[in-house]
């Protein structure tokens, strides 16, 4: 980190002896030991807050991404792209009218045939092809 050897060690420790003195080196050493231990602790406090800055401002932006996600209209979206003036919707609406009104005939005309099969006689139909041979 700060890429210092023995040698510069040794240096510091030699004049911190002949400047502060053998009597007063404990205390010195304790005074730098807990300034050495706010400057961590300061520094790790500022570490975590800048952490916790950038995961908020990434949550922020995952937030905003899965509301866009989930307010998109995908039917919407498409109706825009393919046929963003509605004619086509409504020419395929005027053609599925039609169909629907000849399902809905085909439907009544289906239930009056069952109702009048009933008053048919299925025997005599079944035994007619074969007195014909056919």
């Amino acid at each position: 980190m700060l890429d210092v050897g023995w040698q510069e060690l040794f240096l510091i420790a030699v004049i911190t002896i002949i400047v502060v003195g053998p009597k007063e080196i404990p205390r010195v050493l304790r005074t730098v030991t807990l300034w050495v231990r706010k400057v961590k602790d300061m520094a790790r406090e500022f570490h975590s807050n800048i952490d916790d800055i950038a995961r908020e401002a990434e949550l922020d932006d995952i937030k905003k991404q899965l509301s866009e996600v989930q307010d998109f209209d995908l039917e919407r979206e498409v109706e825009q792209t393919i046929d963003p003036t509605g004619e086509m919707t409504n020419t395929i609406q005027e053609m599925i009218t039609p169909v629907d009104e000849a399902k809905s005939l085909a439907e009544e005309n289906a239930k009056s045939v069952e109702h009048d099969e009933g008053d048919v006689d299925t025997k005599a139909l079944t035994e007619a092809p074969r007195a014909t041979g056919n």
